[in-house]
């Protein structure tokens, strides 16, 4: 089990180091520092996350979901704030740099996670 954490943990900071090279407005120091970031975005979405996703299921709910594209934008801008090396300048950078981190990352813990593949038992 531990070792499926440290991979996850790997896999999401290349998906991370991957939004960092494509996304105009998003930095990443290193590899390093999106090893950091990805512990500090975790933190975030886990403590704030839930709250924030609390407080305004009014707005989700009236805009059929799509204010938690609003949500994990400012949850990933408010992650950048707190990791040093790891910058995200303004929010549309912010809330295309969300939509492809999970794009990204979902694409990633397929090709790495799914049934066949030597990860899978983790």
């Amino acid at each position: 089990m531990l070792q499926h954490i440290f991979v996850s943990w790997l896999v999401s900071a290349l998906a991370l180091w991957v939004v960092a090279q494509i996304v105009p407005g998003i930095r990443i120091g290193g590899f390093g520092s999106a090893l950091v970031a990805t512990i500090v975005l975790a933190l975030v979405n886990a403590t704030l996350g839930p709250v924030l996703k609390f407080l305004f299921f009014p707005v989700t709910l009236l805009t059929l979901g799509l204010f938690l594209l609003v949500l994990n934008a400012l949850l990933l801008k408010l992650a950048s704030v707190f990791t040093p090396g790891f910058e995200v300048r303004g929010f549309l950078a912010a809330l295309l740099g969300s939509l492809v981190l999970t794009l990204v990352t979902s694409l990633l813990r397929h090709m790495i996670f799914s049934p066949g593949r030597a990860w899978t038992t983790l």
